[in-house]
Formats: C-alpha cells, structure tokens, sequence
C-alpha cells in the first residue's frame, strides 16, 4: 500500500521517555518533498476544522445563554434555586431537625424565665407599692 492509499495519517510510533530521539528525528527527515507537502496540508485543514469547531461551539454556548435567559433562567435565578435547594437540604437533616428542636426548647425555659422574672419583679414592685414606706 502506498502511502497515497493508506491515508494522511502516519503509524510511526511515538518514542517513549527514554527512547532513542534521534531515531524518530531521521525519521522525519527522510520523508519526502511531496509527503511534507502532505501533511502541511492535513495540518491546515485540522487547524481549520479546530477553529471551525471553536466557532461553532461559541456560536451554540451564545444560543444556549439565549434560551435561558427567554426563559428567566439567568444566574441570579439560578443562585436562588441554589441557596432554596441547598436550605431545603439542611433543614432535611437530623442534625438540623435536633438541633432546631434543642433551641426551641431552649427558647421556651428563656420565656417561662423571663415570664417568672418579671412576675416576680411585678410582685416586688406592688409589695414595695403597698409598703407603709412607700406610703
């Protein structure tokens, strides 16, 4: 098979670390004038397609950014379902769930506290009221 009939695409292995480098170097050197020509040409033509690509990939991302935002789908939207989602996932937690229910308790002996503490200066305050010195 010539090399016309096996394609662009050369088979040579590729040295490993440690390889004889100059082997591969000779190599290359003793392609000829119309294989150089070759494979300058597979090369513009992959550059091309590479930039082709490139384009077409920025030409979809701009469409894609499009869509999301005809339909509200904009970051700070996102953020919001984030920080929604990520909330609903804490407060899912038993450690959430214990804890919450550890400070309500916790709440309630502060307001029966609070409660007492203040009945108990009210009842102070009508004693010190009702006190002959106060009179």
């Amino acid at each position: 098979m010539d090399r016309g009939e096996q394609g662009l695409l050369r088979t040579d292995p590729v040295p490993e670390e440690g390889e004889d480098v100059a082997a591969t170097i000779s190599a290359t050197e003793t392609l000829s004038e119309e294989e150089r020509e070759e494979l300058r040409r597979e090369l513009a033509k992959v550059e091309e397609e590479n930039q082709t690509l490139s384009q077409v990939l920025a030409a979809k991302e701009k469409h894609l950014t499009e869509i999301k935002r005809k339909l509200g789908m904009n970051s700070l939207q996102k953020l919001k379902q984030n920080i929604a989602k990520g909330w609903q996932d804490v407060t899912a937690t038993s450690v959430y769930k214990k804890t919450s229910e550890t400070l309500s308790q916790a709440g309630q002996k502060a307001s029966a506290a609070f409660s007492s503490v203040g009945s108990v200066i009210t009842k102070k305050l009508e004693d010190a009221k009702n006190s002959p010195t106060f009179k």
